[in-house]
Formats: C-alpha cells, structure tokens, sequence
C-alpha cells in the first residue's frame, strides 16, 4: 500500500473516530479551517474541469465531506455543551462576522439555509435525477451511433472501444451523483436540526448546570451555536453550489470561465443595448446618471473592445487557414494521402439515401454490423470496416460494391417495391417489373405493396430492399474473403492464437513457415469458402507437415483433409448422407498424367480438347443435379483434387470440389453422376 493510499485511509477513520472522541479546541478550529479550504478547492475543480467524467471521483469525494462535515458538527456540539466554547473559529465567525448581535446571525444563518436547501440542493438534486434518467435512456442511440461511426470507417476500433467505456462511465456516473444529491439535501437538513439543538439544550445547561441566567446563558449558547452554524454552513454551500456545477456541466472545449466570457460576451452589439438601458434608467427614473452612467460606459466600452478583438481573430483565422491550404497543397503528403484505398467500399446513388439514413428509418448501418459478425463466426476472418458513401455518378437506384479498389459488385433496387423470387412455376397473375436476383442470378419481379401477400401465397420468395442489398454484400464478401486476407491480417489472427496456443504458434512460425506461407494456405482454403476459424486444427496440421514442404497448395489439402468434420458438416443437409457427382478413374488417370512438376512447383497441362471434354461432361452433370432441386458437389480422389478444381474453377466457380479424405467415415456417399469422357 503506497503511503497516499494510507493518508486516505487514515483519514477516513479519522473521521468516524471524530464522532466518538472529544477533540481539543485549537485541533476543531484546525479541521474547520481545512473543511473550508477542501469545500473551496472542489469548488475551483468543478469550475476548472471541461466535462464531468474529468471529475469522476466527485460522488464519493461529496459522501466523504459530507461526513466530515457532520463529524465537526458532533465535536463542536459537545464541545459547546461540554465547556461553552468550541474554539477561536466558531468564536470569530459569532461574534466578528455577525457583529455579536446573536439575532443579525441567526437571521444570516436561516438565509444560508434556504439558499442552500430551497435553491442549490433542490435544483442539484432534480437536475441530477433527470439526468440520470436521460443518460440511460440514450445509452443504446450512443450505442448504435458508435456502430454506425466505425462501420462508414470515420472512427477505427480502438476508438469505438473508448467511447463506449465513455457512455458506460457517463451512464455509472450520473446514476451516481443522483444518490450523491441526496447526501447534500440531508446534510442541509441535519444542519438545521444541530442548530436547534445546540440552541436549547444549550440554554438548559447554562441555566441549570452553570448557573448562569437564561439572558446570559441565551447570549452565551445561541452566539456560540450560530457561530457554529454558519462555520458549516459554508463550506456546505460552496459543496452544494459545487455540485449544481457538475450536473449542469455540458462537454466543452473550456472551463466554465472560459465558456461564460466566450459566450455571454459572443454578442458585443448587446453590451451596447444594455448600456444604453442602463443610463436611460438613470436618466428617467430618481436613480439619477450619477450611479448609471459609469456603469453604462463600462459596458460600452467592453463592447467596443471585444468587437475590435473579434473581428482581428477573424482576420487572423482565416489568413492561417489560406496558409494551411496553399501548404498542405505543396506538400507531398497532401498526395501520399490520396493513395489509401479502402478495404471494402460500399457507394450508393441519391435515390438510397434513405437506406442509409437512420433519421428515415433507414438500418444498412446496422445489417452491417451484424454482417461483419456473421463472417466472422462462419468464416473465422475479421471483415474490416465497410466505408459506406453516396456517389452521384451511379444512376439514382444503383450501388457497388469495391473490394481493394475494384468494383466487385454492382445492383439496383427500387425501396419503394419487393423483390419476388421465382419458385420456378411462374404466376402470370403476379405483376412487376422483370429482374434478375442480384446475389445468386435468380430469375426474380420488383413487385408493389398490393402485391405482396399474393406473391407469397403463390410461393414467390419475397424480400424488402434492405435485405437484398444485405444478401448482395455477404454473398460478394464471402467471395473475396481471400483477397481481404493480407499479411498484416494473418498477424493479428496468429497474434489472437498465441495468446492461447503460444507453443503451437511458436512450432510453425517464423520456422518453417513464414507469416506469407500461413496467409497464402488459408487464402486457399477461403477461396473455396472453408472457414478458418478454427485455427488451431490447422496450425496442428502446419506444424506436422511444415517441416517437408512449404508449398502452399499441399499444405492447404493437408489442412482440408484435416478439417473434414468440418467440411463434411458444411455440405450434409442430414447428416448421415450426401449426394454427389464423381469423376472417372479414366478421368482421374488422364489428369494425374497430366501434371507437370517444376521446381516452381506442380501444374496441370492438358490437352485443349480433353479438357474441353472433361468440362462439358461437368456441366451436363452439373445441369442434371440443379434439375433435381440439388446443389451439386464434385468428388474426387485426394491425389488430384486441387488438379480438378484447378480445371473446373473458371467456368464454375462456386462449384465445391471435395476429396474423400475430406469426408467422415461414418457418411454415405451416393453418387447421382459421373464425370467421364468417350
């Protein structure tokens, strides 16, 4: 424990022993002095701070004051009763601040009192409660707007993460100083009740114990007791008046004089109307100019003054603005920053504007978050921050969508209408406008309102805009999972995997594979839409086999061939079976033939017209499994399957291409066409 810590602590008890144990009178003058200094100095933070959080610690600072406070108002109550005085304070504030006339500081005592009780506390306490309640009310709109930030890319995660602490901490604290306000409101009140304790019992016990006349002992008592009230009483303002300040405190650029001299005083042309107001009272009323008249040229000579002031900050803010533009202009970097390209960009034309705009009802912002968290559980890959802009170029009801630059993607939606897709028997009582289904190339009609409960009756699968353009984003992500994945993203994923897996990272890289050779095996398995999330299989298999090869497409089956739970569970409907095409032994045999081994590494080199066979007879089967309302799944033998997909990739890239090493045993293979040439 460092010694600040013990100074707190020691206090602390101080404070509670303070209730029990008499304290001499020169050792209650010095904590009475302290109590004003410490009521004076969280006076000055308050003003001094920019917003509230900068003064956190300020709930429990109040409970521990106020503690204090009545900690002294015990001490010098038994000590007023015990010896009929409470030391050289409590003495000069009833006989020097009020005159010695008991009645004047009674009289100042009551005022302090309903200043304090009726005025700051109250008005502390309703500001406090209302705010607390406003705070949690916000929470979850801050919330959205942090999402909505870091998705159009204007804030990066590490920000998000800080303001989110930040609308958390807002929220702890001003549910706080709404119980805190209640600690001042009570002090108030137990302060008029020590008053009239002191009062009366102190005039039974001078009459009664000391002999003295209830004039003397009234004198005595009540001089002594307002002393003492007003002792307390205002350092308890200064508190109060403290505390309305952080609760009425909004987040500035500057303190609270900063902000009261920028902006009472933003207007000059107003201190010339209220000095103007000012003499022509003097001038019209008994008053008289004597009294107004110097107040009236203070105030225009203050207008004058920070007109001339304004107008000079103006002249020199804009010269330094010119001065930045003409510099930021010749300096390199003003082109360095034009070469950044965004990850992934998402442009939309002026007739989707409301897709976007949350005040319209829009929630793109939204879907987006939960895409990004949807691929991150389906393919184990962080999608970064999608930077969402409108682009006037693009036809009204248009969008695109770049990956690294380059278009990816490209629609168009009406929002006025729903998406109709076919279930393949076409309805000729449906009405709407021909499309075609952006993410899958679906035959599909935009159909009006008063359509849609009879296309869903029809069995149309029917969709709003938002969701379209939702499916479009995922489906087109998922796509190019692999070209987001870049070194600089590998090294965040093998840095997550250390922290549970260190050895296991520690085996496979920087040797044998480099983080290149990591980022090139899982692109691979992207590629083909095989999640990486479950890393620490395939690091397992990298460490196995890293150490006889580095190349990446033999690394990247032996990963497949490990993960074929997996697999097996991405393309069973049950469970228990899959139907599949597979291709001939003559085929397999006349690939494997055709391989073709360089120290580069391995390739396939085929002749024109057998790979133009092999890829007819693909699709013919391909063709009859889409026939039967069946996805088609290409199966092969281990020892040519990346040949194949190799083969197959440009004419049917979402066509799954699986080896039997990467199927379970316990599954049933039925084979609904085969690959084969004459």
């Amino acid at each position: 424990m460092s010694a600040r810590d013990f100074t707190v602590l020691l206090s602390v008890v101080s404070i509670v022993a303070m209730l029990v144990i008499p304290l001499p009178s020169w050792l209650l003058s010095l904590l009475l002095i302290t109590n004003i200094s410490l009521a004076l100095m969280v006076l000055l933070t308050s003003m001094n701070m920019q917003e509230p959080l900068q003064f956190s610690i300020f709930p429990s600072l109040l409970l521990l004051l106020t503690l204090f406070r009545l900690g002294l108002n015990v001490s010098t109550t038994r000590s007023i009763l015990s010896n009929g005085e409470a030391g050289k304070v409590v003495e000069t504030f009833g006989t020097f601040v009020v005159g010695g006339n008991v009645l004047v500081g009674f009289v100042v005592f009551l005022i302090l009192i309903i200043i304090q009780f009726v005025v700051i506390t109250k008005g502390a306490e309703r500001v406090s409660e209302v705010a607390a309640r406003f705070t949690l009310d916000a929470m979850p709109g801050k919330q959205m707007s942090i999402d909505a930030d870091l998705n159009a890319g204007m804030i990066s995660e590490q920000q998000a993460r800080e303001r989110r602490e930040k609308v958390s901490r807002e929220a702890d604290f001003y549910g706080a100083m709404d119980g805190a306000s209640k600690f001042v409101k009570g002090d108030a009140i137990a302060g008029i009740i020590i008053v009239l304790i002191n009062m009366i019992f102190g005039i039974v016990i001078g009459m009664m114990q000391q002999g003295l006349s209830f004039g003397d002992s009234a004198s005595l008592y009540t001089l002594l007791t307002v002393g003492d009230g007003i002792v307390s009483q205002i350092p308890a303002l200064l508190i109060s008046t403290a505390t309305g300040i952080v609760v009425t405190r909004a987040a500035s650029d500057g303190n609270l004089g900063s902000d009261i001299t920028s902006q009472l005083f933003a207007y000059p042309s107003m201190l010339y109307v209220a000095g103007g107001t000012i003499l022509l009272l003097g001038i019209g009323t008994p008053i008289g100019p004597l009294l107004t008249l110097p107040i009236a040229a203070l105030l225009g000579a203050g207008g004058y003054i920070i007109s001339k002031n304004k107008n000079r900050e103006i002249e020199t803010e804009e010269a330094l603005e010119e001065e930045v533009v003409v510099d930021e202009m010749k300096s390199p970097e003003s082109v360095v920053n034009l070469l950044g390209i965004d990850p992934i960009e998402f442009e939309f034309g002026y007739g989707l504007i409301p897709l976007a705009d949350t005040n319209q009802g829009g929630d793109l912002l939204d879907r987006i978050v939960m895409i990004r968290r949807q691929l991150a559980l389906e393919l184990g890959l962080v999608i970064p921050v999608v930077r969402i802009r409108d682009n006037i170029q693009l036809q009204p009801n248009e969008y695109r969508l770049k990956i690294k630059g380059s278009e990816a993607a490209r629609g168009e939606i009406l929002l006025d209408h729903y998406l109709a897709m076919s279930p393949g028997i076409e309805d000729d009582s449906i009405e709407g406008i021909d499309t075609i289904e952006p993410s899958f190339g679906l035959p599909a009609k935009w159909i009006g309102e008063d359509m849609k409960d009879s296309a869903e009756m029809s069995g149309y699968t029917v969709v709003d805009p938002p969701s379209v353009v939702s499916t479009h984003i995922t489906e087109c992500i998922k796509n190019s999972a692999h070209e987001l994945l870049g070194r600089q993203e590998t090294k965040q994923l093998i840095d997550h995997l250390k922290e549970s897996y260190p050895i296991l990272v520690e085996e496979v890289t920087p040797a044998p594979l480099s983080v290149g050779d990591i980022q090139k095996v899982m692109a691979k398995l992207l590629k083909e839409r095989v999640s990486i999330r479950n890393l620490p299989i395939i690091f397992e298999t990298l460490a196995d086999y890293g150490k006889m090869t580095t190349d990446s497409d033999v690394l990247a089956e032996y990963a497949r061939q490990a993960l074929a739970k997996q697999i097996t569970d991405q393309y069973t409907q049950d469970g228990s079976s899959m139907k599949v095409v597979t291709v001939s032994g003559k085929v397999e045999k006349m690939i494997a033939e055709g391989i073709q081994q360089t120290e580069h590494g391995n390739y396939l080199s085929l002749d024109p017209d057998v790979s133009q066979s092999i890829i007819e007879s693909v699709a013919r089967e391909i063709e009859q499994v889409s026939l039967q309302e069946q996805s088609p799944i290409l199966l092969c033998s281990p020892a040519v399957r990346m040949y194949v997909r190799q083969l197959v990739e440009r004419y049917f890239p979402q066509l799954p291409v699986l080896s039997y090493n990467e199927l379970e045993s316990t599954i049933e293979i039925q084979s609904v066409g085969v690959v084969n040439i004459s």
